[in-house]
């Protein structure tokens, strides 16, 4: 299992989005997510994290002509995906990446999201996560 980490440490993302939303008490929908991406040609590699995990999806990315595996439940990533990573951290920067996810998941499982306070630490630590990434919004976009 050690594999799967070393893996996603190469070609693995730990993200959380934020899309407008009418319907949510800030005006935003968090989305946190873990992915891994591979070519088709190597898509059993998708099948171990998915056989592994035990839940997920595996879909083609739209951004290029890659796979995706994708796990965005909040049970699931706190049950299954974080505790994996905690027995098999990362060994790049990417392990700060995780900390800061999974300190996200455990915000948003616990409820606190739902309050100005916890809504507001997720903007922070999020805005942190994947700085080489593009954003589609600036925490500056992101208010209360």
């Amino acid at each position: 299992m050690a594999y799967l980490s070393g893996f996603a440490d190469g070609e693995g993302c730990f993200c959380v989005s934020f899309n407008k939303s009418r319907r949510h008490r800030f005006g935003w929908d968090i989305r946190p997510s873990f992915s891994v991406s591979q070519n088709r040609d190597r898509a059993e590699l998708l099948d171990m994290f998915m056989a592994h995990f035990g839940c997920g999806i595996i879909r083609p990315d739209r951004s290029d002509k890659t796979l995706k595996y994708e796990i965005r439940s909040i049970s699931d990533l706190v049950k299954r995906v974080i505790p994996h990573f905690h027995s098999y951290p990362l060994l790049s920067g990417k392990q700060r990446d995780f900390q800061k996810f999974a300190e996200i998941c455990s915000i948003m499982e616990r409820g606190k999201h739902l309050r100005k306070e916890g809504f507001l630490k997720i903007v922070r630590l999020a805005e942190g996560l994947n700085n080489s990434g593009k954003k589609k919004y600036l925490r500056s976009e992101i208010k209360v």
